[in-house]
């Protein structure tokens, strides 16, 4: 994995599920961290995350930024993780940043460049999918405590099976994203036309 000196790594976690926000991270790592914790957040088990997360929002300048259901429903899932991402870049003012993907995020004020699968290859971008991974599940996992019928404890909102059924017999809860198919056709009254990708 490469160290990149000055340069900040931006990553996102959360554009697949139903329900909860896209959350983004930035970091930028000093010369000297440990990068034999980090790696792309989704290898990692929830333990070596957790244990990364600690040690990343200790040593290293970073920002978290969410977009909200709402702004997923208004915008579409891309456009948010893009908007949420260039906030975050905004916030953290490095003057270069790698981003995960093939998408610049738009006006957040610094060079970016783009890496298809940064967050296994540059220090930064793992960091940072590390950062918003972390940041998402512990979201979800606190939003399984308000609406428990969902298991968002297990699934993160993610289609899975049981989310789909629990979908069909609770309907949608506040943080479902309306826009998603899944969750439109229990809760038909979305209206915004907004294409998914």
């Amino acid at each position: 994995m490469e160290l990149t000196p000055g340069i900040a790594g931006a990553d996102e976690a959360g554009r697949g599920p139903l329900a909860g926000p896209v959350v983004a991270a930035v970091a930028l790592i000093p010369d000297d961290f440990p990068i034999r914790l980090l790696n792309d957040s989704k290898k990692l088990d929830p333990a070596a995350r957790e244990a990364a997360f600690l040690v990343i929002s200790e040593h290293c300048q970073f920002e978290i930024e969410f977009a909200w259901p709402d702004e997923i429903d208004r915008v579409n899932i891309l456009r948010a993780s893009l908007a949420a991402m260039s906030r975050a870049i905004a916030r953290l003012g490095a003057a270069a940043c790698i981003v995960d993907g093939n998408h610049h995020p738009p006006a957040c004020g610094c060079v970016t460049t783009t890496a298809v699968k940064g967050d296994g290859k540059y220090a930064a971008v793992a960091a940072a999918s590390i950062l918003a991974k972390v940041s998402r599940d512990r979201y979800m996992a606190q939003q399984a405590e308000i609406y428990p019928h969902y298991g968002f404890d297990r699934h993160f909102g993610y289609p899975t099976p049981d989310h789909l059924i629990a979908l069909r017999n609770h309907g949608a809860c506040p943080i479902h994203r309306r826009s998603f198919q899944p969750v439109r056709d229990v809760d038909p009254s979305f209206s915004v036309q907004a294409s998914l990708f």
